[in-house]
């Protein structure tokens, strides 16, 4: 059931009653609140009551409180012991950012938080092994190391756990993180021998009842639970405002000030920038490092006093950026998603949106960085620099308006994580039996009996030994992943390989090995930091590069990772703000007079209100599907009689053949009827695949191919009438 704001008032004010006396007393005299917020309220009965729950409100809404406070007191009523309680994060930030904050409500009740993650020191893990906390921040890639390690025993520290907070949720569900979660808190459940309470916390969800059945895995049709999102309007059962029957919701657009403006280049933003809002705190986003870096970089040329952040540069890095811009006023950070998340970063006047993020749901994250002090409002100003960042802002905006957000969905068929789960318990248990193995995940899909045939695989292969009915790792795993004590196997996610970056002893970040190799007259200089470098030596061997101040000329370059594109639901959005529709938000003359252009120039051969175009130009024939990029992926392997097999689809359109006509189309059409095929994969993306060496071939493309495909979309197209438009029409 979904909770709102008539449930808080029939449970009224003695609520609060529920609450240990000694929690209540310091939130009145220690912090100072005179009253708790709805959700804080809301969330006190079922949490104390051991139901299973999402937690749903905007960004800094006070949803780390709304959970820690009913444990803390379910802590005391119930005599909870050792570490009881696992506060999880996507990011190892987060989790700094949060420790110091729970511990403090922790040592209320005389009780105690620490943190683990990967830059957790040794001694100070021993510690937490022989003085277990109350509560354990960490992440889940932590979680399985201490599972699987040699040194922890897990069934000490870990076996005493009664619940957990899965913080920012919707980052882990939408990708494979969020498979790997679930499968290692089954095995935690097999540890501690009972149900764990799982309790999510998120900011932007569309479809908070689905998120809450997924996180409460195996037995989620037989648990309790709720949403809780007080003033947060839900989708009801049929998917308000879903397209075509789907799960994805709507909820209240955010009050705010949102200006969309088009400025052409990342130079001419960087001016703006320098020149708008002297004197306040401004987070500038970007949705690349590349972007990040360069702007950071023509910032700092016009003397304003910036920071930057990105998953390349080195931690201690990012910290003193963060850190400092924390502590001043009369500057600019500039970051991809990584400061999205609840991070604090100090108040913010201002957020800068650098072209446009490819969901609501980020930018929803990104404008609820502000407006968080009394008096102020949440603003977001978007600087496009290209024609078609434009109207993906404007599509996006338009959604927005419209109070729509993605559901998060887990990534199909995770093989190549049943295959990891399988030698990672494995691992943990030393042996399993051949036939009692899927019994370590309480009969949770995928790791059920349906990954027979990867078990098969991975003793074939050598992964795994089969002595006597007994399954232990074998050479191959050892060959593979058995580095460092297998920590390989506790990632269940891969990143291109990178060079450390080195100044002096100072690391600075990590580069793409292509700003390495790549030809290019004089020096070699790459840019990180926000500051150009000057490469002195490379040691290939141990990819670490050596480098030295420059005065410019730094490049910075990074190979991108998982599926790009948009979705289908954006991607209709910007053709509907070619055929004449505006998002209500403030547009600047340059963002209006670019958006009329695109419309007069462009709109006639590209979009048409009764369907979809198919356009020739030469032999340049294309078919404007505005579908999103796995629904014209999913298209194109299709509909292979007429696509450009050399193709790569887009976003908008996809290439057909050259001199395709009404005819063949048609024939072509009727020739699919409703079967679809799965698009084509690329063998490096298999690669890209962590742990798919652990699969048969064919299995790992069949899960790539099953990641690119939008049968819905793709049907959905398909159903519309098709226009061809010739170019001696259209002249």
């Amino acid at each position: 059931m979904a909770d709102d704001d008539s449930s808080s008032e029939v449970e009224g004010a003695d609520v609060l009653d529920r609450l240990d006396p000694v929690v209540l007393h310091h939130i009145v005299n220690t912090l100072g609140w005179p009253d708790l917020r709805p959700l804080q309220r809301t969330a006190i009965t079922p949490l104390m009551d051991g139901e299973d729950a999402v937690l749903l409100a905007p960004t800094a809404g006070g949803k780390t409180e709304a959970a820690c406070f009913p444990l803390l007191s379910a802590m005391v009523e119930q005599r909870w012991t050792g570490t009881s309680v696992l506060y999880l994060c996507p990011l190892k930030a987060l989790l700094n950012n949060l420790v110091t904050r729970v511990d403090t409500y922790a040592q209320w009740l005389g009780r105690r938080a620490a943190l683990w993650h990967g830059d957790t020191k040794e001694s100070q893990r021993q510690r937490l092994r022989s003085e277990a906390p109350d509560i354990l921040l960490t992440t889940p890639e932590s979680l399985e190391a201490m599972l699987i390690g040699v040194k922890t025993d897990h069934a000490r520290l870990l076996g005493k756990v009664r619940a957990v907070v899965v913080d920012e949720v919707h980052a882990f569900a939408g990708d494979d993180r969020g498979w790997h979660l679930l499968a290692v808190l089954e095995r935690l459940e097999r540890v501690t021998g009972w149900p764990i309470q799982r309790i999510g916390l998120s900011a932007t969800v569309g479809n908070p009842e689905h998120l809450l059945h997924w996180l409460q895995g195996a037995k989620g049709g037989s648990r309790t639970g709720r949403v809780v999102a007080p003033g947060v309007k839900l989708p009801d059962s049929a998917g308000t405002g879903a397209r075509r029957g789907d799960t994805t919701g709507q909820l209240p657009r955010p009050a705010g000030e949102v200006e969309l403006d088009y400025v052409g280049s990342l130079d001419n933003a960087a001016k703006l920038i320098a020149a708008l809002h002297r004197g306040e705190k401004r987070l500038v986003f970007c949705d690349s490092r590349r972007q990040v870096e360069e702007l950071g970089a023509a910032l700092r040329a016009r003397d304003v006093t910036v920071f930057l952040s990105h998953a390349s540069l080195s931690v201690d890095e990012r910290t003193r950026s963060e850190q400092a811009f924390a502590e001043a006023r009369d500057c600019v950070i500039v970051s991809t998603s990584t400061l999205e998340l609840g991070i604090d970063v100090g108040d913010l006047d201002r957020v800068i949106q650098i072209d446009a993020p490819s969901t609501v749901a980020s930018f929803l994250q990104r404008i609820g960085r502000t407006g968080r002090r009394t008096g102020t409002v949440r603003n977001c100003l978007f600087l496009t620099t290209r024609d078609d960042a434009l109207l993906q802002a404007a599509g996006l905006l338009l959604l927005w308006s419209r109070g729509w957000v993605e559901p998060v969905l887990p990534p199909p068929d995770p093989r190549h994580l049943v295959a990891q789960q399988l030698l990672a318990v494995t691992l943990q248990q030393h042996k399993l039996g051949d036939q009692l193995w899927d019994r370590q995940w309480n009969g949770l899909p995928p790791f059920d009996r349906s990954a027979e045939p990867i078990l098969r695989h991975l003793t074939k292969d050598g992964f795994l030994d089969n002595d006597g009915g007994l399954l232990f790792v074998g050479p191959e795993a050892e060959r593979r992943f058995g580095k460092r004590h297998f920590i390989e196997l506790t990632a269940s996610f891969t990143a291109p390989p990178q060079f450390t970056v080195l100044s002096g002893r100072s690391e600075i970040g990590r580069t793409d090995p292509s700003v390495l190799t790549e030809e290019r007259p004089g020096p070699r200089r790459l840019l990180l930091g926000g500051r150009s470098w000057q490469v002195t030596y490379i040691d290939w061997r141990r990819k670490r590069v050596f480098v030295e101040p420059a005065d410019g000329g730094g490049v910075a370059k990074w190979m991108s990772g998982g599926i790009a594109g948009l979705s289908y639901t954006l991607t209709r959005a910007m053709r509907e703000v070619l055929l004449g529709e505006n998002p209500p938000v403030s547009l600047t003359r340059r963002a209006a007079v670019c958006l009329a252009e695109q419309r007069d120039n462009d709109a006639a051969d590209t979009v048409h209100p009764a369907g979809t175009l198919v356009t020739s130009t030469g032999s340049d024939v294309r078919w404007w599907t505005w579908a999103g990029y796995r629904a014209n992926a999913t298209l194109a392997s299709t509909l292979q009689s007429v696509t450009d097999p050399l193709q790569r689809p887009t976003d908008c359109w996809l290439r057909l053949r050259e001199g395709i006509t009404p005819t063949d189309w048609r024939a072509a059409r009727e020739s699919v009827g409703e079967s679809l095929v799965l698009p084509d994969v690329d063998p490096r993306a298999v690669r890209g695949l962590k742990f798919s060496t652990a699969l048969p071939e064919r299995l790992a493309v069949a899960t790539v191919a099953a990641r690119l495909a939008d049968f819905e979309s793709a049907r959905a197209v398909l159903s519309e009438s098709v226009r061809f438009v010739a170019s001696s029409d259209r002249d």
